[in-house]
């Protein structure tokens, strides 16, 4: 058979030219992108599911270039559809070995954008930007955007103490708080002690300065009257020019212990200054789809007495009305005695249910007010002289969330956004069981063959966990219109956001081109479209179906199914929760990549901010490592670099330019130090392989070990051209190159000041299926071409030929067969990549084969049913022979062979 090669990187700059007459605009995803007249070097960008913002307050994201095509000191113009000049600041994210430009940042202020399409083109130099002035001095950091001025102090417990637009203050004091209490409320609740802690500036730093967009960080910790810090934060603020409102990305890390430390509100507060009469205060909370809670503080609807039809509608339209003078006598005279609700609060207890209660004051009961299913996040108070808006985006899925308004009735309201709710229960971190007896290595790998559950005393904890939020604000001359509301909330839940189609990011070889496009029309392509369409849906329904929501599960599916009681296995150790296990995240990113559907990236998206925030320990014994698969998901006593890889990070660091995720791949530079505290094999193996009383020198697997640090390595090396990290990435590839069996060396201690690896002293080739399943395959791939270095690609084509060879082949080549190793089908991916570097025929037909047979992953089409009756409690769609982690390792073999090998 005939392969059909890819286009490499090397090939592209030649064969776009030809194709295109020097352009990079290849096929976008959208009809209408072919108004442009098509300029050297440009590339074409589209929205995020086709559909411009109807309400747009400056957004953020990133692009990637052609290797050697556009400069370090380059410029960038953006252009609309309509060929409309379109303000863009930019920044580089990632460069090329050459020192071109390989990612880029850009971002556009808050102004109309209800074009289609854009194109985006290097220019010689950038150009100079008028927009938000900034200002930073020793005890203050102020921030004009044209609309809005802030001032946020470096130090004490307010993190921006004005939000001002001319003369007027539209809010004030805002803070952190963090509620705890020192035992759960189900145990001893007559020995709860209370108490309130607010964030604590230790550092703060001017993360951009722009003219466009600026970017705050903001460090510290919450901290009690007496002194106690508790819960380190990290929030980042982000400002465009001419917007009314700022984000913020708001990270918690536990920091406490589980057993005494019980979080009962995780929130952000500001002062709202009240101006309008009673009568003109006005509240808002967004229901489910377009449904908005709209009332007056003092309402003057339903009375006994009517006001008219025209102070009615301006107060339902949140309109200042008619001076009281003119209202009717019968209304003005007794209009005193028209409760005036200072107080309202809207609490999602679980992802189906909120409520809205109000009441006129501390001290008084609640009425009850509203109920729906899934309140979008967004509330308001003002009046015509001025409101606050403040919303949290996945709102409903992160529950439980609060959102609250106090004191509407005096001087100064106070509104909080709760992202863990007052009203719900205290956050119960403790282990799930008492470790049953497991005190001993034995007992533990005894429970581990039963449960699936890597158990050990102490390793249970959440200490170093977190969570990230974001949340957004808004400063407003009036009272929102319930169209504009509607929009703000939009762009709350779905922000804005600029992608280059899949052919194009293909073309560049941007994470090592392994999907393929639509272009393919072969029976196979079609047939694994089908399939990897309906284990993506499927999926998509299970998380609804299963209710996977929450603030400390949101974006992680399950990982085993079990048949007999209709229930994923959530109680049964390594079966519940997913944990990134045989790379999820990668097989979403790259079917994202593949089909650049909207709600590809959103399900991904939610899960880079799980598995990166909430699997892994920041701080703590066992920072800056991930927790194996568990009930729990820190849980697993198996803390390790597969976990908390910076391969599963890039993508949406890449695609956003978000910088808390750069902050999580950041971590693991040196991740590789932690394995001489958490040895991963000290329960299997002897001490005599991995054990050194060097604090040099490590013990790391060449597989899931190797592979997570050289993609933190090489992340952090195209970001910063560090010639440090550079030099010790190709020092670990080049004595991995060097062992006596490659990559079948299985492992050695690595030299952590220079990343070399000492020779392995046994000549016996080993292997495990789990080395190149955790994103080893995608990170060698790319190192493959981008380094191009001859013993490291000899070593990695020696491990893609002999994984799946017969014992045979694999005592010719490696002096010794491998035994019975799994998961073939994942791995035939690797075959199908050395039978392209070889344009060997018999390996692209060996790999086709390995694919179909299934072992170790999915032989067929997964079959679904819907259930009902007694058997469950809601009707259920359950399928055969699906798990997370074989359908993560199909997806990722489908479009890893058939990009590789073409469609023959």
């Amino acid at each position: 058979m005939k392969n059909k090669p890819k286009i490499s990187r090397r090939s592209f700059v030649k064969a776009s030219t030809a194709l295109t007459g020097g352009a990079y605009l290849l096929s976008p995803m959208m009809a209408n992108a072919h108004f442009f007249q098509r300029s050297k070097d440009s590339v074409q960008l589209a929205w995020l599911g086709n559909t411009a913002p109807k309400h747009n307050q400056g957004f953020t994201w990133g692009t990637c270039w052609p290797k050697g095509k556009v400069k370090r000191e380059s410029g960038f113009d953006l252009v609309s559809s309509e060929r409309e000049d379109i303000p863009v600041q930019s920044w580089p994210l990632a460069y090329w070995p050459d020192g071109s430009l390989k990612w880029t940042g850009h971002a556009v202020p808050a102004i109309e954008l209800s074009y289609t399409a854009f194109q985006l083109s290097p220019t010689s130099k950038a150009k100079l930007l008028q927009g938000m002035k900034v200002e930073e001095s020793d005890t203050t950091i102020k921030i004009d955007t044209g609309d809005l001025l802030y001032t946020i102090p470096k130090s004490g417990n307010q993190i921006i103490t004005s939000i001002q637009k001319g003369e007027k203050t539209l809010a004030q004091n805002g803070r952190l708080v963090v509620l705890h209490q020192n035992v759960s409320d189900e145990d001893a609740a007559d020995q709860i002690k209370k108490t309130n802690f607010q964030g604590n500036i230790s550092k703060i730093s001017l993360e951009q300065k722009g003219a466009l967009r600026s970017v705050v960080k903001i460090e510290g910790s919450h901290r009690s009257e007496a002194g106690r810090d508790f819960i380190t934060y990290v929030v980042r603020l982000y400002f465009y020019h001419q917007a009314a409102s700022f984000k913020m990305v708001h990270t918690i890390i536990f920091d406490g212990e589980e057993e005494t430390d019980f979080i009962k509100g995780i929130g952000v507060k500001f002062d709202v200054p009240m101006q309008d009469e009673l009568h003109d205060r006005h509240i808002r909370f967004a229901g489910q789809n377009d449904g908005i809670f709209s009332e007056a503080v003092r309402g003057l609807t339903g009375l006994r007495r009517d006001p008219g039809k025209v102070i009615i509608a301006a107060q339902l339209a949140g309109e200042k009305t008619p001076p009281i003078s003119e209202f009717p006598a019968n209304v003005s005279k007794n209009i005193n005695y028209i409760p005036a609700f200072g107080d309202y609060t809207l609490f999602q207890g679980d992802a189906d249910s909120f409520s809205i209660r109000k009441r006129t004051a501390e001290g008084h009961s609640w009425l009850n007010s509203a109920h729906g299913q899934r309140a979008r996040g967004l509330a308001a108070v003002g009046g015509p002289s001025g409101s606050f808006a403040f919303g949290v985006r996945n709102f409903w899925e992160s529950f439980p969330g609060q959102l609250d308004i106090k004191n509407a009735h005096t001087d100064t309201a106070e509104v909080t956004a709760w992202l863990w709710a007052p009203n719900s229960p205290a956050m119960d971190l403790r282990f799930y069981h008492d470790g049953m007896g497991q005190d001993t290595y034995p007992k533990q790998l005894d429970a581990l063959d039963i449960t699936y559950e890597d158990y050990e005393p102490g390793f249970g904890t959440a200490k170093g966990v977190a969570r990230t939020s974001e949340l957004n604000f808004w400063a407003l001359d009036s009272t929102p219109s319930h169209s504009q509301f509607n929009d703000m909330c939009t762009y709350l839940e779905e922000p804005p956001l600029l992608t280059a189609d899949s052919e194009y990011m293909l073309q560049v070889g941007v994470f090592g081109g392994l999907w393929y496009t639509d272009k393919l029309q072969s029976d196979r392509a079609k047939e694994f479209n089908e399939q990897l369409d309906w284990y993506f849906h499927f999926y998509q329904k299970q998380v609804e179906e299963h209710k996977w929501y929450g603030f400390w599960d949101f974006g992680d599916f399950m990982h085993t199914y079990d048949t007999d009681r209709h229930m994923w296995r959530y109680d049964v150790g390594g079966f519940a929760w997913d944990n990134s296990e045989l790379s999820t995240d990668l097989w979403l990113w790259y079917y994202y990549l593949k089909t650049g559907k909207k709600e590809a990236f959103r399900i991904a998206e939610a899960m880079t901010r799980h598995t990166g925030e909430v699997d892994v320990h920041h701080s703590g014994p066992f920072a800056p490592l991930g927790s194996r698969h568990n009930v729990m998901h820190w849980g697993c006593s198996a803390k390790q670099l597969r976990i908390s890889t910076a391969a599963n990070r890039r993508f949406f660091y890449y695609l956003t330019a978000d910088e808390r995720t750069g902050d999580l791949m950041r971590e693991q530079v040196n991740a590789a130090e932690a394995l001489l505290k958490v040895v991963p094999i000290r329960k299997v193996a002897p001490k005599e392989t991995w054990g050194t009383d060097d604090q040099n020198r490590v013990y790391l697997g060449f597989g899931t070990d190797w592979g997570s640090v050289a993609a933190a390595w090489l992340t952090e090396w195209e970001r910063t051209e560090d010639k440090e990290i550079r030099e010790k990435l190709l020092n670990s590839m080049r004595s991995i190159g060097n062992q006596p069996k490659g990559f079948y060396s299985m492992g050695s201690r690595m030299n952590l000041q220079t990343g070399e690896f000492e020779k392995v002293k046994t000549k016996r080739a080993s292997a495990s299926h789990l080395s190149a399943v955790f994103g080893l395959t995608e990170i060698a791939i790319e190192l493959y071409e981008l380094v191009d270095m001859k013993s490291f690609n000899k070593a990695w084509l020696q491990y893609c030929e002999m994984y799946n060879a017969s014992p045979e082949e694999q005592e010719k080549v490696l002096g010794n067969s491998l035994g019975k190793l799994n998961l073939q089908q994942g791995h035939a991916r690797l075959t199908a990549f050395v039978a392209k570097e070889k344009s060997d025929p018999r390996l692209a037909k060996r790999a086709w084969e390995e694919f179909y047979a299934g072992e170790g992953g999915i032989r067929r089409h997964g079959v679904a049913k819907e259930i009902s009756g007694p058997e469950v409690l809601t009707p259920r769609t359950e399928a055969l022979g699906v798990s997370t982690n074989a359908t993560a390792q199909w997806g990722l073999a489908a479009m890893h062979c058939l990009a590789i090998l073409g469609e023959k």
